[in-house]
């Protein structure tokens, strides 16, 4: 490991990604009256400044990848990368990696969602190395880097869910969770798909206005409102390990939830949550998901549309962005084998705080996976 040195005033440190993966290269920038300075920016021998490498530990003598503090690179400087991480093609070496499924094939109302991974990671800038609420040091703990998007096909929704399980089966057989920044929520079948196929069938807590348990739409067996009767179809899930939050609305018939209860699933309306904490429920939730692998999939749209606009099937009288913190921070410990967070869709949310909110939870998952120490 190099240690880089910042030196001087008035210098630009920058990050491009070459042909092989992210590299730090130099600038020096001086205002238009001074004249221009050589480049300060120092390393070691064996720099990475000289040549490709490894992702960079950023102004930070950590063996982990820090992403660089605000305090000394403006955030809009550099590569927009999930939380101003490295990026790398691959996910060896890696604890953790956030990943991008751009795909929106599925969605069944708004489109849009196939922008979100690119929105959260530009949000993501605000987001800091350290959780002062949880005591949590995530960029201190594991080695987490951003490994870029799936290559889906936006033209055929079967040939992205292959495209999809083919390449979250390289990340897991990596030994790498990976946390998802989605995309429709179809992209949860095939990453399950992966998950399980090491694990074994898990459990799972889903936070959601919607049950995604419907059978067909419009013929088709696959689309953002089915992937969890796929799962449960195939033996993914752990159904009497399967927790359904937030989950409202009108709908097609009287007891639209038979069929998740007759799986076991546990389902908790959003209107059991309204005016109280969850704290208590996910006492609960922890002790029916055990020591088991667990996967959290948090679909925006469980959040009220006053706090998340920008999704494609909104309903009203959602949980609050608090309730969703003691969600994720409420299965601290246990044992999270991946994450998504899903159906942002940037063009409905003009402010932007639709994918702030993604980046957030999404650090938040992170700060809540094994491993992570608490400082």
């Amino acid at each position: 490991m190099e240690r880089l040195v910042l030196r001087g005033s008035g210098q630009l440190l920058g990050r491009t990604r070459c042909a092989a993966r992210l590299c730090l290269r130099e600038f020096s920038e001086t205002s238009p009256a001074a004249p221009r300075a050589k480049p300060r920016v120092r390393a070691a021998a064996g720099s990475l400044l000289s040549g490709h490498g490894p992702p960079r530990r950023f102004l930070s003598d950590s063996s982990f990848n820090v992403p660089p503090s605000a305090q000394f690179v403006a955030r809009p400087v550099g590569i927009c990368s999930m939380l101003r991480l490295p990026v790398q093609a691959s996910p060896e070496g890696l604890d953790a990696a956030f990943v991008g499924v751009p795909l929106d094939t599925g969605t069944s109302n708004r489109p849009g969602a196939r922008f979100g991974p690119r929105h959260i990671r530009a949000e993501s800038s605000m987001v800091r190395s350290y959780n002062p609420s949880t005591g949590a040091a995530p960029f201190h703990s594991l080695m987490v880097a951003d490994i870029g998007d799936v290559n889906v096909n936006l033209y055929n929704l079967p040939e992205s869910c292959r495209q999809i399980r083919e390449a979250y089966q390289k990340i897991v057989a990596a030994g790498c969770i990976p946390l998802t920044l989605g995309g429709d929520h179809t992209i949860t079948y095939p990453i399950l798909q992966a998950v399980a196929e090491k694990h074994g069938p898990v459990g799972l807590v889903h936070v959601d206005a919607h049950t995604d348990t419907g059978d067909k739409a419009l013929g088709e067996k696959i689309y953002h409102g089915t992937p969890f009767r796929r799962c449960v179809e195939e033996g993914l899930l752990d159904c009497k390990r399967v927790v359904q939050i937030g989950i409202r609305g009108s709908s097609y018939t009287l007891d639209p939830y038979k069929y998740n209860r007759d799986q076991g699933f546990r389902v908790v309306l959003a209107e059991d949550c309204w005016m109280k904490s969850l704290v208590p429920l996910m006492g609960e939730v922890r002790q029916q998901m055990g020591a088991k692998p667990i996967y959290i999939s948090f679909d925006i749209d469980g959040l009220d549309p006053a706090y998340a606009p920008g999704t494609g099937t909104p309903e009203i009288a959602g949980l609050t962005p608090a309730q969703a913190l003691e969600i994720i921070r409420g299965c601290q410990g246990l044992n999270i084998v991946g994450c998504d967070l899903v159906e942002v869709a940037p063009v409905y949310d003009a402010s932007g705080n639709t994918a702030l909110m993604g980046a957030n939870l999404l650090f938040e998952m992170l700060c809540a996976l094994p491993g992570v120490k608490k400082l």
